[in-house]
């Protein structure tokens, strides 16, 4: 398992670089221990790996979903080369270490040893890591366009660090971009121009004051909006004829994204009428649903029983979870590491808690589909 999880790290799964390593080093631990698995690689670099544990096919299967991907190692100054792997203190550093090639790790050792101690299944057990968690969600929807060949599933297993809580709610996910337009002109006569980045600072105005219109959800709270990035002009000398933010919004369980869009829009409208050289538009860049699982169904009450805990929890953070919504079966998030710990230098995930992990998955396996 350690090795696995090192090899993991090591394969420097980027957005830059792509999943194809990973895939395949997941793909080879679960071909030495007889089980099928197949990557299947797209525009060159990105993958998905999908492995397949048959049965005799008298219970629903399980599905456990995981990603390959991580952020880059950003700019702050690492300890440890973030690709290294270094273990050291019972811990292995490195990009990706608790998100989440810890439970990656964990979860494709637990499926190898129950096939390896040939325990016979009554319920199928798939596999899936995917590509682009982080980024675009490309990997789940690859894998739920070719759904066809699934069997009846009792469950969704997410292996995200949770730190061992039983997670079945969390907020969604909505990026969009808003981009002003102007004319370039020489800086001496800005008169000539229209100043793009000048466009920007009346629509921040505008969204200083804005509020989602949102009913607080009973777990989650408030949904949340932040302005994170902004780009815009060439060179000191001239009118810049462009500017762009990004908006990373969190949205709740049943709340409708084209409203908000709606609502932007709308403000970008009202800009444009009051000055007819005012020049914007929006484009949604990434968009994800909000989780929620009931915390009372059979599969859950099982689940909780299982690792030993005694309530499901929300949390902010979003998942590829709700990309598997359409198949229709319960979805928990569920995994080692600390949450905190991720997308900072310094990552880490203590091998005892993928240790454990692996156990947890294990029981999960035997209490279902045996």
């Amino acid at each position: 398992m350690k090795e696995l999880l090192k090899e993991l790290i090591q394969a420097e799964s980027t957005a830059e670089s792509g999943e194809v390593a990973a895939a395949n080093v997941v793909a080879a631990r679960f071909r030495r221990s007889g089980v099928d698995a197949r990557v299947d690689i797209w525009d060159d670099k990105r993958a998905n790996v999908v492995a397949h544990v048959r049965s005799t096919g008298r219970r629903p299967a399980l599905l456990f979903v995981c990603h390959l991907d991580v952020v880059g190692p950003g700019e702050a100054k690492w300890s440890h080369p973030p690709f290294a792997a270094v273990e050291t203190g019972g811990r292995v550093f490195g990009r990706g270490a608790a998100d989440m090639k810890g439970g990656l790790a964990a979860a494709a050792t637990a499926i190898c040893e129950v096939v390896e101690s040939g325990i016979a299944l009554a319920g199928d057990i798939v596999f899936l890591g995917a590509a682009g968690e982080e980024t675009d969600s490309a990997g789940a929807s690859r894998f739920i366009d070719q759904k066809d060949w699934l069997p009846e599933l009792a469950g969704i297993v997410v292996p995200e660090p949770t730190d061992f809580a039983v997670v079945t709610a969390h907020r969604g996910l909505l990026w969009l971009q808003i981009a002003t337009k102007g004319k370039a002109a020489h800086s001496s006569t800005p008169e000539l121009g229209i100043n793009a980045i000048g466009s920007m600072k009346r629509v921040l105005d505008n969204l200083e004051n804005y509020r989602i219109n949102a009913k607080p959800h009973r777990l989650l709270g408030q949904c949340s909006m932040s302005i994170n990035t902004i780009s815009g002009g060439k060179a000191l000398n001239i009118v810049p004829d462009e500017c762009a933010i990004g908006i990373d919004i969190r949205t709740l369980p049943g709340q409708n994204h084209e409203e908000i869009i709606g609502d932007l829009k709308a403000i970008l409208d009202g800009l444009r009428a009051g000055d007819p050289k005012f020049d914007a538009d929006i484009a949604m860049v990434r968009e994800s649903g909000a989780l929620e699982t009931a915390s009372r169904c059979e599969f859950v009450s099982k689940f909780l029983d299982v690792v030993g805990a005694g309530e499901t929890k929300a949390v902010g953070f979003t998942t590829d979870g709700p990309q598997f919504v359409s198949l229709g079966a319960p979805i928990v998030i569920f995994g080692p590491g600390n949450p905190g710990f991720c997308h900072k230098a310094d990552e880490y995930i203590d091998i005892s808690d993928v240790e454990k992990a692996v156990g947890h998955y294990k029981d999960i396996i035997l209490r279902f589909l045996v």
